[in-house]
Formats: C-alpha cells, sequence, structure tokens
C-alpha cells in the first residue's frame, strides 16, 4: 500500500466498513433471540421495527425482560400511544420499576413527533411507539433521533407493511408461535422461528 492511501485511510472521517467497532447493544432477555441477533441485542441508538399481526400478540413479552432490567437500573423507559393502557400491576410483578415508566397517551397525529422527542432527549433508554402509520421519512427521523438520542427505538406496525422497504436497523416479526429475525444490520437474518415466554 502507498504511504498516500496509507495516510487517506488514517483519517477518521474515511469510513473502513467492519475494521469500526461493534454497535452497543442491549440483550433482550431471551438467549435464543440474542444469539441470532448480530452483537447479542437490540442495538442502542437504532430503529428496531416488531411487527405484529394485531395488538396483544406477544409483542410486550419480547420487551418485558429488557424494561426490568433498564428500569431497575433507573434508566427511563417512554409508550407513545399503546393501542391500550399499560396495566402497572402486571409490571411490577414482573420486577418492573414503575417510576421509571412513562406513557404518553391520546397523541393523535403528534405520535411519531412525541417519540422523536422522546429519543433526540438523551434521557430515555427505550422508547416504544405505536404509529397507526408511518411512511419511510417518519421512520429515518426515528432511526436519526435514536442515533442522536443514543436510545433503543422500538416501533410496532402492523405486520402487513413486511414487503415495505425500512431504516431500521433490526425487523422483528411477533406472533403467538414466537420471533423471527426478518431483518438485521450487521448479520443473517434468521429464517427459524424463535420461541419467546
Amino acid at each position: 500500500m502507498s504511504a498516500v492511501v496509507a495516510d487517506v485511510l488514517r483519517d477518521p472521517r474515511i469510513w473502513q466498513g467492519p475494521r469500526h467497532a461493534q454497535p452497543q447493544v442491549e440483550a433482550t432477555g431471551h438467549a435464543a433471540l440474542d444469539a441470532a441477533l448480530p452483537g447479542g441485542g437490540l442495538p442502542v441508538g437504532a430503529l428496531t421495527e416488531v411487527l405484529h399481526e394485531y395488538d396483544g400478540t406477544h409483542e410486550l413479552t419480547l420487551l418485558l425482560p429488557l424494561i426490568t432490567r433498564l428500569t431497575q437500573s433507573a434508566r427511563r423507559i417512554v409508550f407513545v400511544h399503546p393501542p391500550y393502557i399499560p396495566y402497572a400491576p402486571a409490571f411490577v410483578a414482573a420486577g418492573v420499576d414503575p417510576w421509571a415508566m412513562h406513557t404518553i397517551t391520546n397523541c393523535g397525529d403528534e405520535g411519531l413527533w412525541a417519540t422523536e422527542q422522546a429519543l433526540r432527549s438523551a434521557t430515555c433508554a427505550l422508547v416504544a411507539c405505536w404509529p397507526k402509520q408511518a411512511n419511510d421519512r417518519q421512520l429515518r427521523r426515528l432511526q436519526l433521533a435514536a442515533e442522536s438520542g443514543r436510545a433503543i427505538a422500538i416501533a410496532f406496525r402492523p405486520a402487513r407493511v413486511a414487503m415495505t422497504t425500512s431504516p431500521a436497523a433490526v425487523r422483528l416479526h411477533a406472533d403467538a408461535k414466537g420471533i423471527q429475525v426478518l431483518k438485521c444490520r450487521g448479520g443473517n437474518a434468521a429464517a427459524q422461528r424463535i420461541a419467546i415466554q
């Protein structure tokens, strides 16, 4: 390699692909799912989409161990426009600290804006939203806000959008049988279904 090329490659502004450190992740608490995800968990500072057939199909079961661990270390969790009001006694029974969990309801069309603001605030460890609809531009804004605030962004979306493009780093499909990894940046999507208890 010539000296000129070596000098250029030493410039920190030059992206060098896999030479960079692995992204920071938070384990989901489900060993089989963590083994299927690059780095062993959900990426921090990135958007994860969880696609589901209808509300209540184990989508929060996927996050419960992670939410429990984050709140027990006094890290803030925010739910934006959930389809149902979270049942606090069930979360407490699972070990979640309710003082670290916040819910924003009745925000209508402002749900994505509220999600973006919570992500950018750099005060939240995880922000989950249930947008009625979101286009690629809006999802990209959530991805950038997650990067800016170093938070885990979760968007629960209908399974019918599985064939559309998405800027999400991870895309999962949740149903009563378990979780399937549809897309994961930095790894190969697993075709098998992973059982989640």
